[in-house]
């Protein structure tokens, strides 16, 4: 709210105008960079996937997907990194099913 330059009231104050904020870097925490992606596909690529990775695929392939979930949580601690996890190896066997139609 606009301050009026009264003394008293809901926008007391002597009128001035806003500085702009500038953007602090922790906002950036989260994002990926072109970098970061770059790396983590070419490990991918050399090391291949974890064995439990692969004992989650073959569940997720045999539609046991509720094993899955459990299996993944247990690795890994939390629900929400259980459901990360399972979009990424989910879309891993989509490619390959793509992939070898």
């Amino acid at each position: 709210m606009a301050r009026s330059n009264t003394r008293v009231g809901l926008n007391k104050g002597h009128p001035t105008t806003p500085l702009e904020k500038r953007a602090k870097p922790s906002h950036r925490k989260g994002t990926q960079s072109q970098r970061t992606n770059f790396v983590r596909s070419v490990v991918r690529e050399v090391a291949g996937f974890a064995p439990y990775e692969r004992r989650v695929m073959e569940l997720l392939r045999n539609s046991k997907d509720k094993k899955a979930r459990k299996l993944t949580k247990k690795r890994l601690g939390t629900l929400l990194r259980s459901k990360r996890k399972l979009e990424e190896l989910g879309n891993v066997i989509q490619e390959s099913r793509r992939a070898g139609h």
